[in-house]
């Protein structure tokens, strides 16, 4: 299928690893001009200079933080009329919730609401405009099922998911649709932190833990972040005109409702 990205342009926030890097990936493979944003400049080089030669076009990069004014600034500066917007970025490890501070809260909020809220109000009146544009956010599947030691990103990111809710039945009539993506458990940095933190906290060895989270998904094993990359390149697509405010859950079957 052509999904019709072929000179279109497109911002991956943490393009540098993980689902980011394969979504900015996907995306640079079908022909869309990337550019990548991320806090560390070596990995972010390191990234953009292996996806340009893997897609045969040139990745572009922006050293840039969501949680930040100046962060947002400059990665628009980079890309200053995206086509498509990929919202991305670090959670939280498992705690206490008791343990929070008002301050942790806060941070986690610019991470993970505030941050990519601000950025789609900074582009989707230009997308609007040029009736074109396509924002993908990639949240959680802590949203629809919750986890105590996850209270941070149960939180925040269903702020962003709520706030998506409302705004993106104004913007689809203008063929801009904002549609989320749920991902589960994924071999990742993140999810090898994750099962760091747990191992210490139940003090199994993290090879234990991990063979138990995966055997406990239907499928068997953990995502593979090009699986992420590749829904999200559809949803970037032409064909997705008709789709939005959306919570796309991708996690091998392990959410047990059955909507």
């Amino acid at each position: 299928m052509d999904l019709e990205l072929n000179g279109k342009s497109a911002l991956v926030w943490g393009g540098s690893k993980g689902m980011g890097y394969a979504a900015a990936r996907r995306l640079a493979l079908e022909g869309a001009n990337v550019v990548i944003a991320a806090r560390t400049e070596a990995t972010l080089q390191e990234a953009a200079q292996a996806l340009s030669q893997d897609c045969g076009r040139t990745v572009r990069c922006v050293v840039a933080d969501i949680t930040s004014n100046a962060g947002r600034e400059a990665a628009l500066a980079a890309c200053p009329q995206p086509d498509i917007l990929v919202n991305n970025s670090d959670g939280y490890p498992p705690g206490d919730f008791r343990e929070w501070t008002q301050q942790t809260w806060h941070e986690a909020l610019d991470m993970m609401m505030v941050g990519p809220i601000d950025m789609i109000r900074r582009v989707v009146d230009g997308m609007q405009e040029r009736c074109y544009g396509r924002i993908i956010n990639i949240v959680s599947r802590s949203v629809k099922v919750a986890h105590a030691e996850l209270g941070l990103s149960n939180g925040a990111r269903s702020g962003l998911v709520g706030f998506v809710a409302g705004l993106a039945r104004q913007t689809v009539r203008h063929n801009v649709t904002i549609n989320n993506v749920l991902p589960g458990a994924f071999d990742t940095d993140a999810q090898a932190r994750h099962i760091d933190k747990l191992a210490r906290q139940s003090g199994k060895p993290a090879d234990e833990v991990r063979r138990s989270r995966e055997a406990g998904n239907p499928a068997g094993r953990f995502g593979r972040p090009d699986e992420v990359g590749a829904l999200i390149a559809y949803l970037a697509s032409a064909h997705t005109g008709y789709i939005t405010g959306q919570s796309w859950l991708i996690d091998g079957g392990e959410y047990p409702g059955t909507y």
